[in-house]
């Protein structure tokens, strides 16, 4: 039976798509180093036959080495996350995100591996020219994380090109879905909203909440990963959204917020985010399936999962936003 490695297979699209590999009857070997993802995301999978769990760094090379044995596909969703921490230290995101990478290039390399397929950001594109934005699109990334995410889809396509890997990158755009991270720092806007929710604290608008987002549900994420890694297409990278941004303000309203609170606009944040996809619908053949409206529906059905996250209020938010405006503030190109 074939085996794929999921790396950051304790995450949240990790995770999710470990869920999809298995019922499909594969196996599956998860490495996470538990940074950020959870074991609890895999809970669910205790005893299951198929499923390896290797709690071990994408930056260990010997690890990643004895990880790769066996292994037919790698997805890579290894990776630090969030914007402030990736200001703060910068040097762990580029070890992470870019060194971490390259480790697993070399493994899958050398282990000879039929599928290599990379989790990359729209926020490669930074703030965009174009809307919905192209692959061809001008990359700007405004901050390190950003960074890091686009560094590192380059040395998976340069991979592709110079040492035959066959490889393919996806530049998701703002998913969301269940087990979406709710630790560390302040970050995706959903978990924030609903732990927000749950603890009847008023749901926090950044400025006044026109700026749209292309969220993306989870499982249309981890139906583009099964895409890429069934094709025979190598070397490309392909924009994974909803085909229709909704605006913050359109997004509370579905919530059911009761009270909101306005913060102030950070500085390096698109006002739009909107995926071209024109290009993975004609050579993937993926398109979205679970629109908004849904996806809210189901993330309300499973809101007690953020009982324990931490409730953001103004205050706290913008203490742990300080660097960003020390920082980014009149300093984005």
């Amino acid at each position: 039976m074939d085996l794929d490695l999921v790396t950051g297979g304790a995450g949240f699209i990790g995770s999710h798509l470990v869920d999809r590999l298995l019922a499909a009857g594969r196996r599956v070997r998860a490495l996470d180093n538990l940074s950020s993802g959870h074991r609890r995301n895999l809970d669910q999978h205790a005893d299951h036959p198929n499923l390896e769990v290797a709690i071990a760094d994408a930056c260990d090379s010997e690890a990643m080495g004895r990880a790769m044995k066996g292994v037919r596909r790698v997805f890579h969703l290894a990776a630090l996350a969030d914007i402030v921490p990736s200001i703060e230290n910068p040097e762990a995101y580029y070890r992470s995100n870019v060194g971490g990478t390259l480790v697993t290039l070399q493994a899958a390399r050398a282990a000879g591996v039929k599928r290599f397929i990379y989790a990359a950001s729209s926020s490669c594109y930074g703030i965009p020219d174009i809307l919905p934005t192209p692959e061809e699109a001008a990359i700007r990334p405004q901050y390190p994380y950003a960074l890091t995410k686009w560094m590192g889809e380059s040395l998976v396509l340069h991979w592709a090109r110079v040492y035959g890997v066959p490889a393919l990158s996806l530049r998701f755009f703002n998913v969301y879905g269940p087990r979406v991270r709710t630790n560390g720092a302040y970050g995706a806007v959903f978990g924030v909203f609903l732990a927000q929710m749950l603890a009847g604290e008023p749901l926090t608008i950044v400025g006044d909440g026109e700026q749209k987002r292309d969220f993306t549900y989870v499982s249309d994420a981890v139906d583009a990963l099964l895409r890429a890694a069934e094709s025979d297409r190598v070397g490309r990278p392909y924009n994974v959204g909803s085909d229709h941004p909704i605006s913050v303000n359109e997004l509370a309203k579905l919530l059911g917020a009761r009270s909101t609170v306005s913060v102030p606009k950070r500085p390096g944040e698109p006002d739009c985010t909107w995926a071209d996809t024109a290009r993975i619908k004609a050579e993937l053949g993926w398109r979205p399936a679970v629109p908004v409206t849904e996806g809210v529906k189901r993330m309300l059905a499973e809101i007690e999962f953020w009982r324990d996250a931490p409730v953001w209020t103004p205050a706290r938010i913008a203490d742990a936003t300080k660097v960003w405006f020390q920082y980014l503030g009149d300093k984005t190109v």
